[in-house]
């Protein structure tokens, strides 16, 4: 297996060999080029609307740049898989059409697609992490923490991924192809993309349009890989249409009006179904073996698919009324459609001691969701003529409308909710020389409508009265950083972000009559606080930072495994959850660097909530949250060889620390006990990737992901679910040719 990896290997060192001559004539421009990019690094916009260097933000920020974004493509398409690799406090990759699990910093974030939100606040489908071709991202921006500045369903942040921006006058193409195979039956997979750009003084535009056919996966052991039931991106295609063009104009080409399109989709080839394997248990199961897939379908299902398709326009004006003005109108349709499951919960009759399993079917879930917003906001600087006195200020609109259904009997899950707010916002910040102090409001004005309803037989058929919540949370930040030299600056901060639970499990799971929508105390919002302090040192051939958080919800939201449905269970008690970060990184010489990130989150939650009658409150912060909420420990280092200016290569280690977490508590009220035991076991991935620019002939890439081909569980499939024991990929080799012309 490994021969022809070294046959590939070889051969592109040679070819680096002879290209390196032939572009030395280009390193200047290259490196000058490498320069800017840098410079825009230290930039964000996620957050404060406008371009905003980091060094003046108060608070942990991530961004990951492109080669980055380019490096985890080399290995792997996942759409989520650079995250976890460059992210302290992002979770481990699903490896998946879904990203359950994959939180950050224990908790969920709101991911955007240029400034669009992905997915539903009112049901989250875990499906928000796979929306648009990898190869179009120019950039991600991370803020860290709990943040209510985009919007709602920021608890644990925002991952914002921005599209590439022409940078090259007149025309400019780029075709990628790749190819990628784990060696076994069936594992191949391909991708075409082509990006076209167009710029000059008054008008830019960037064309897309990408397919990925992908094969089955297989475990270090060469064991097929079980069919995610929440969706897997084995055995899929996937195709990507996306346009952006925009216009300058006015006196000095101030103002811009910029219109984007986004089309994706990613849909199941159902040649496969899963074989549901068994965990360790010394009398159930002496020999333990993960889910596999073996070749088959099941009758009248559907595909599985992803489907996200978004359209937004832009204006913007450099001088109005001595401020930046800018607003965008945007519209999104997502479709989120799920492997059929034949659980109890999925029958046309209650499952009890009369059900005859004869009667058994699948049936899959579909979550369908709709979203319309404008957003603006105005800056100005030297605000009342104050020197370094800024004001950001503007008004949010967003109506969201998303519904859940069983799709192959066409029947009502989660009912229709509409969700509409209007939101303005004020941001302050002072420049007081090497000291930015911020602080500011933002109020959410919000209503929830949900449609009236009848439940499952699984939960009794009862009817639930539809009726509608209101919520008006005003959220504050402040904060100060100090760049006490030209190399060290240190930020101390506060935020809070404002929440809605995830909506749809706690409606579909009411099972007791006479209900309404407007008693259920599940639908209260979640209000989260943060505290954090850290440090960031940059210096000639290094950096490092490090930040310490506490994060609080005095209602929040936890996700365990009913042990007698195995669905997931939504629950509602304080939750406080605390983490240190770290990334570093180290360039010994322009041949070298090696860069690492750190992280550690630990959470507690209560046994219990507050009784609906008061009979008595929740308990204390005595239950630890699990691998569903809270990651654990990551350390993940890479080394970067350029051994000459036009070739590199890479090889990158992630490790998970193994963790065991237990707790437990007793109930004065009625002397019930609980405890909560869980252990999950680490591992270590090492993958490598080799890049070499032959110039005119494009670049040529080799990466292998899990180089060491090793067995091992994915850690949130180390909990008990439904038919979720699943096993990590092994090693997949991919050749990846770029040329831009």
């Amino acid at each position: 297996m490994i021969k022809p990896l070294s046959a590939a290997i070889g051969c592109i060192l040679l070819a680096a060999a002879g290209a390196g001559h032939a572009q030395q004539a280009d390193s200047d421009t290259r490196e000058a080029a490498r320069r800017d990019a840098k410079t825009l690094d230290r930039m964000v916009v996620t957050g404060t609307r406008v371009a905003t260097s980091i060094d003046k933000i108060p608070g942990a920020i991530s961004l990951v740049s492109q080669e980055q974004v380019a490096h985890t493509l080399a290995l792997t398409e996942d759409a989520t898989a650079v995250l976890a690799r460059t992210v302290p406090g992002y979770a481990e990759s699903s490896q998946a059409m879904s990203n359950t699990g994959e939180t950050l910093r224990g908790r969920i974030a709101l991911r955007l697609f240029d400034g669009i939100p992905q997915g539903s606040p009112l049901r989250e489908g875990g499906r928000n992490g796979t929306f648009t071709d990898m190869g179009l991202v120019g950039r991600i921006e991370v803020i860290n923490g709990p943040s209510a500045s985009e919007g709602i369903g920021a608890a644990g942040g925002i991952i914002n991924y921005i599209s590439k921006v022409p940078t090259v006058e007149g025309h400019e193409t780029q075709l990628t192809t790749r190819y990628s195979t784990q060696f076994g039956t069936d594992s191949s997979g391909w991708k075409v993309g082509v990006n076209h750009a167009y710029k000059n003084d008054a008008f830019d535009m960037l064309a897309s349009a990408s397919y990925i056919d992908r094969g089955i996966s297989y475990d270090g052991n060469g064991r097929r890989i079980g069919m995610n039931t929440s969706g897997s991106v084995s055995d899929s295609e996937a195709r990507n249409l996306y346009f952006k063009g925009g216009w300058n104009f006015g006196e000095g080409l101030q103002q811009r009006l910029q219109f984007s399109y986004s089309d994706f989709k990613i849909e199941g080839k159902a040649n496969y179904i899963q074989v549901e394997g068994c965990r360790p248990d010394p009398v159930e199961c002496p020999e333990p073996t993960t889910n596999t897939s073996e070749r088959g379908s099941i009758a009248g299902a559907l595909a599985e698919i992803n489907d996200f398709r978004q359209a937004a326009v832009k204006y913007s004006h450099g001088d109005l009324f001595g401020g930046t003005f800018n607003a965008d109108i945007y519209w999104a349709d997502q479709s989120m459609r799920y492997l059929p499951e034949d659980g109890d919960d999925r029958q046309l009759v209650k499952v009890d001691d009369n059900f005859d399993e004869a009667d058994r079917i699948y049936d899959q879930s579909e979550i369908v969701s709709k979203k319309r917003g404008l957003r603006t906001s105005w800056t100005r600087g030297d605000l009342f003529s104050v020197e370094g006195l800024q004001l950001r200020t503007g008004v949010d609109l967003v109506e969201d409308e998303a519904a859940q259904r069983l799709a192959i009997t066409n029947r009502l899950w989660v009912p229709p909710m509409q969700y509409s707010s209007v939101a303005p916002f004020a941001q302050l910040t002072w420049d007081i020389g090497p000291v930015t102090v911020s602080g500011g409001v933002r109020h959410e004005d919000g209503k929830l409508d949900v449609d009236s309803y009848t439940t499952t037989p699984f939960r009794n058929s009862v009817f639930v009265q539809g009726g509608g919540l209101e919520y008006s949370e005003t959220m504050k930040n402040i904060g100060a950083i100090w760049r006490v030299t030209d190399e060290f600056s240190t930020f101390v901060s506060y935020g809070e972000g404002f929440g809605l639970a995830n909506i749809g499990i706690p409606l579909r799971n009411i099972s007791v009559p006479n209900q309404s929508v407007d008693r259920i105390a599940d639908l209260d919002p979640i209000i989260v606080t943060n505290r954090e302090v850290g440090f960031n040192w940059a210096g000639a051939d290094a950096s490092f930072g490090a930040s310490y958080y506490d994060s609080r919800s005095p209602f929040g939201t936890s996700l365990s495994v009913d042990p007698v449905t195995n669905d997931f269970v939504l629950a509602r008690a304080p939750v406080r959850i605390k983490g240190l970060e770290a990334n570093g990184e180290f360039r010994f010489n322009e041949q070298w660097k090696v860069s690492g990130i750190y992280s550690r989150i630990r959470g507690k939650t209560a046994f219990w909530s507050s009784a609906p009658n008061g009979d008595y409150e929740a308990g204390g912060l005595n239950k630890p949250l699990g691998v569903l909420d809270v990651n654990p420990d990551k350390i993940a280092v890479s080394v970067t060889w350029n051994f000459i200016p036009t070739a590199d290569v890479t090889l990158g280690a992630t490790t998970l620390l193994d963790r065991d977490l237990s707790g437990s508590d007793v109930r004065s009220f009625d002397n019930r006990s609980f405890s909560y035991v869980e252990n999950t076991e680490g591992y270590t991935l090492f993958d490598l990737g080799v890049n070499v620019d032959t110039g005119r002939y494009g670049k040529l890439t080799v990466g292998i992901e899990n180089l060491l081909d090793k067995q091992y569980i994915l850690s949130w499939s180390q909990v008990p679910g439904f038919q979720n024991y699943w096993a990590g990929r092994g090693r997949m080799v991919s050749l990846t040719h770029t040329i831009t012309f």
